[in-house]
């Protein structure tokens, strides 16, 4: 029943996140998403880790919108809270995303080439949602390229973020 609660919230956030986007009203979209966040790590078997987890998601997560948004292949329509990164919104959803590794996606967790693929399909479809959603647009370069670009992205994350987990397990 967790990992059903686990989905359920995560679509929420996702929605919460892009139509606050979409219409320039983000604040408790974020602030919505990092309290069940907080309620999520706080549950966790191991709090400490779960955190250590979801920072190093975040951080992938900074970096790659932050450099598809300087090739020009994005566009985020809220540069809050700065222009120079990826806006925060973005930044909840990453770490939405991140709080279903051990919830309902953990049953990727045995099969890292479905999780690349599975990544590769849906990252950029999460994305071309988005931008029909009106939270970003694509930019200059383009929508196939944008989509190349973040299934990329997304092919490497879901497999990258399975292994931190499992180190962090394994080291446990």
């Amino acid at each position: 029943m967790a990992k059903f609660w686990n989905f359920v919230l995560f679509q929420a956030g996702w929605f919460a996140c892009v139509l606050g986007a979409a219409h320039h009203q983000t604040f408790w979209a974020v602030s919505g998403s990092l309290v069940y966040i907080a309620f999520y790590i706080w549950r966790s078997s191991n709090p400490r880790q779960e955190f250590n987890l979801l920072a190093k998601v975040l951080l992938y997560g900074i970096a790659t919108d932050t450099l598809i948004m300087y090739l020009g292949v994005l566009d985020f329509r809220d540069a809050w809270p700065s222009p120079l990164l990826s806006p925060a919104w973005m930044w909840a959803l990453w770490l939405l995303v991140a709080s279903t590794l051990n919830g309902s996606m953990s049953w990727l967790r045995k099969s890292p080439i479905l999780a690349s693929v599975l990544g590769a399909v849906c990252g950029p479809l999460s994305y071309e949602a988005g931008v029909r959603l009106g939270a970003a647009n694509w930019g200059s370069g383009g929508q196939i390229l944008g989509f190349c670009l973040i299934g990329v992205v997304w092919a490497l994350a879901l497999p990258l973020f399975f292994h931190w987990d499992r180190t962090r397990i394994e080291g446990a």
